[in-house]
C-alpha cells in the first residue's frame, strides 16, 4: 500500500511518521505527477487558505478531485476545510465532502485543547471501542453532515468533528499527534 500526504504546508510529516510505523510506504505530495500510484491521499492539518492557494497555485486542484473519485481521502483539521464542500469564508476548496464546515470554531490557538471521543467507527480496527484522545488546535467545526456524509463522532455538545462519506473522511481534529493510531489505521482500511 502507498499512501500520499498533501505536503504543501501543515503536519504532513507527523501523518508520514505514524503511517511509516504501520509499515506503509508514503509519498510527499506536492505536484499533480506526484497521486500516480497513490492507494489513498491524506491532506494534512495547517492553514487551510495558505493549502488553497498552494494547492491552486501547484495545479493541484483538478488533479486531487480527479484522484477522489476513485481513491480514499482524509482531511484532518485544515484539510477537513480543504475537502468540504462548503465554508464559512470564500477560498478554494475541493467541494468534495458534502459537510459545511465553520474554520476556528473553537476560537484561537491559546484555546487549543484534548477531549477523549466515544467514536463507534474505530470499533472496524479495534474490537476494545476506547475512546479516542482528540486534539483540538484551532480546529473547524463540521456544523452540517449533507446527502451521504455522516457524522462519526460528535462533542458532548453534540457538535459533529468528523464525518465520512463513502471512502472519503474528515476530521476537525489532530490524529496525528495523539499516540493513538487507529484513526490511520481506519483510514488504511478505506484506502484497501
Amino acid at each position: 500500500m502507498k499512501i500520499g500526504v498533501l505536503a504543501l504546508q501543515g503536519a504532513f510529516i507527523e501523518h508520514q511518521k505514524v503511517l511509516e510505523k504501520l509499515g506503509v510506504e508514503t509519498v510527499q505530495v506536492r505536484l499533480p505527477e506526484h497521486l500516480n500510484g497513490l492507494d489513498g491521499l491524506i491532506i494534512p492539518g495547517g492553514e487551510s487558505t495558505t493549502i488553497s492557494k498552494l494547492a491552486t497555485a501547484f495545479g493541484l486542484m483538478q488533479p486531487l478531485r480527479e484522484f477522489a473519485q476513485n481513491h480514499a481521502v482524509w482531511g484532518t483539521c485544515a484539510g477537513a476545510i480543504f475537502l468540504s464542500r462548503a465554508v464559512d469564508r470564500d477560498q478554494p476548496v475541493l467541494g468534495l465532502l458534502d459537510i459545511s464546515v465553520r474554520r476556528n470554531a473553537f476560537g484561537r490557538q491559546v484555546d487549543s485543547f484534548e477531549i477523549l471521543l466515544d467514536v463507534p467507527a474505530l470499533a472496524r480496527v479495534d474490537a476494545e471501542k476506547r475512546p479516542f484522545p482528540a486534539v483540538f488546535i484551532r480546529a473547524p467545526l463540521i456544523e452540517k453532515a449533507n446527502g451521504n456524509a455522516e457524522a462519526l463522532a460528535v462533542l458532548p455538545d453534540g457538535g459533529i468533528v468528523a464525518a465520512q462519506q463513502g471512502r472519503w473522511l474528515a476530521t476537525s481534529f489532530h490524529p496525528e499527534l495523539s499516540d493513538d493510531d487507529r484513526f490511520h489505521r481506519y483510514f488504511l482500511e478505506l484506502a484497501r
